[in-house]
């Protein structure tokens, strides 16, 4: 018999190389043939006593040449003609890996039916059929094939479906086999995991709704499944649903209280609902019962700073120090560390030590963020220049820093004219055109500011910021006011709990002379974000009302840490001094 070297056994993982390539195939059809000329005597010798004709012989070898020049058509007919002639499955195999490769639907299609008609227990075969069946948009034939692996390979279904999918996917295919396996849940009622495929695939379409509706029909089948319990709770924290996620992981951990991934999920979402001590509690038994999980200990150090515990961080940190693929993000948050303390020093040594990976950016700006807070404007300018060519990509963030360092300096001409000059080469760039328009307002060029800011507005009217520095800016004018609001009261019910946009808010009404809603406002705001500007605006409405010694004793307060801030000072200024 020829001696003949198939591919190995084809996985889906090939499939996947066939599916995204069409100029070089993942592995070229002629490496996996022996060359005639390797042929030893014997072995001929040897299949000159088989049943092969020799006419399926000579197509055999000339397959095999054509193989050996890329002449991919010419040996598809070569192995088809034997597959027919010859109940050999392997010749029907390798018809159907060249047809796949050459994205031929009917030959493959041809090819793996004649493949399983000699090996119909091959699954890789079925596999093979049930995707030309789906590219082809035979959903009967999909059907049929897809049930046949269901029943032959239960516990190996799911993986086979997400396998078929991924192929799929890139071919924007995605929609056929959420429909077949629609078809095929008509046939198979009772499996849960076809309606949790569907659940997935529903969710890289970003559609939430069918994506829930499915997993409920998964877990009406199987009320136990974890994974299924984990991909509601998953679906809930995409949707914004933190509650409903938060109560759905609640109840799979009751039920799975030993389930690792389950209890880090339920970290996941307590953390997002701003419960950093449960979440904590979590991390730390998950770090108990696994001390060498390096994730969980480096989540533990972040809750810990949240939590204001930074000694307790601080340890962590130190800890990962030791791991390379974590010590650039250790450095990092140790000197985040030391910048809350107010050693300067000692952050610079850390941020330093963040030479590579992603965090080398950030570790780079936050240097010179915390050296032009730190007023040494002239060391910041000299790292500034040297980001350019280590960060080329970062250009954009990189300028809008130096905008920034400018306007810290009180340069904000040199900040104008340097975001005026990137303007002319990216006259639409919204982040560029936000930052002139804050520095405008401080060379009160007041049409420059409205004209950048109502150019964002234009292309994205729901941009709240544009919106918020939109309206505000007209309350300057008391013939504005009502064109004011209508910017302010978009922003504030696109965002209604944001501190900055909530005292916008209640700036407005404060001008609109509804001083005691506006009072309302101002304090929730202040509550949630204790800016300096927020507090002068409280206690401008103080004395307003009439309350002169709290606004006095608030003034007071912030003043001592804020001595140079300019809303303070304008308060002091209006009001104080006059009132001597």
């Amino acid at each position: 018999m020829l001696i003949f070297r198939l591919f190995s056994v084809i996985s889906l993982v090939l499939l996947n190389g066939c599916a995204s390539s069409v100029d070089k195939p993942a592995v070229p059809v002629k490496s996996v043939t022996p060359k005639v000329t390797e042929m030893k005597e014997k072995n001929l010798q040897k299949e000159a006593n088989t049943a092969i004709d020799p006419d399926v012989m000579f197509m055999l070898l000339a397959a095999e040449i054509a193989g050996q020049r890329e002449q991919y058509d010419v040996a598809l007919e070569g192995y088809m003609e034997a597959a027919k002639r010859v109940n050999d499955p392997r010749f029907a195999e390798r018809a159907a890996v060249i047809a796949m490769y050459m994205k031929d639907s009917p030959k493959t299609q041809e090819a793996v039916s004649l493949w399983l008609k000699q090996d119909a227990k091959n699954l890789t075969a079925r596999k093979i059929a049930a995707l030309s069946a789906l590219r082809s948009g035979d959903k009967q034939a999909a059907v049929e094939h897809l049930s046949i692996l269901l029943k032959t390979e239960p516990a190996n279904f799911e993986n086979t479906l997400l396998e078929l999918s991924s192929v799929l996917q890139k071919e924007g295919k995605l929609d056929v086999v959420y429909d077949t396996l629609t078809a095929l849940s008509l046939q198979q009622p009772n499996q849960a995991v076809i309606y949790f495929v569907q659940s997935l695939l529903a969710m890289q379409v970003k559609n939430g709704a069918l994506a829930e509706q499915q997993i409920q029909k998964a877990l009406r089948i199987q009320p136990d499944w974890d994974k299924a319990l984990i991909l509601q709770a998953q679906i809930a924290m995409l949707s914004g649903d933190t509650n409903k996620a938060k109560t759905a992981i609640k109840n799979a951990s009751l039920k799975y209280p030993n389930n690792e991934k389950i209890k880090k999920l339920l970290a996941q979402v307590l953390i997002k609902t701003e419960n950093y001590k449960e979440a904590g509690e979590i991390y730390q038994q998950l770090i108990a019962a696994n001390p060498k999980d390096t994730d969980s200990k480096l989540t533990l150090g972040l809750v810990y700073l949240q939590l204001n515990q930074d000694n307790q961080a601080e340890d962590i940190f130190n800890q990962l120090l030791e791991q390379p693929d974590l010590a650039n993000q250790a450095n990092f948050y140790l000197g985040k560390i030391e910048e809350k303390r107010g050693a300067t020093d000692k952050a610079l040594v850390w941020f330093d030590k963040v030479t590579d990976g992603d965090f080398a950016f950030d570790a780079a700006i936050e240097a010179v963020s915390l050296l032009a807070k730190d007023q040494q404007f002239d060391a910041a300018n000299a790292r500034l220049s040297t980001l350019a060519n280590r960060f080329p990509k970062q250009k954009l963030r990189i300028l809008l820093i130096q905008a920034e360092t400018y306007s810290q300096q009180k340069q904000y001409q040199k900040a104008f004219d340097l975001l005026t000059t990137a303007l002319a080469e990216q006259p639409d760039q919204q982040e560029l055109l936000y930052t002139r328009a804050l520095i405008a307002e401080h060379l009160n060029k007041k049409e420059v500011l409205e004209k950048d800011l109502k150019q964002i507005l234009a292309k994205d009217p729901d941009n709240v910021e544009a919106l918020n520095a939109l309206g505000y800016s007209l309350l300057d004018d008391p013939k504005r006011y009502a064109e004011a609001e209508i910017y302010l009261q978009k922003a504030f019910k696109l965002r209604p709990d944001e501190a900055v946009i909530m005292d916008s808010y209640g700036w407005l009404q404060f001008k609109m002379g509804r001083t005691e809603v506006a009072l309302g406002y101002l304090q929730r705001a202040y509550a949630k974000q204790q800016e300096n500007e927020i507090a002068a605006h409280i206690a401008e409405v103080l004395w307003a009302l009439g309350r002169k010694e709290e606004a006095k004793k608030l003034f007071d307060k912030v003043i001592k840490d804020a001595p140079e801030d300019e809303y303070l000072l304008d308060f002091q200024q209006r009001i104080l001094k006059k009132a001597k």
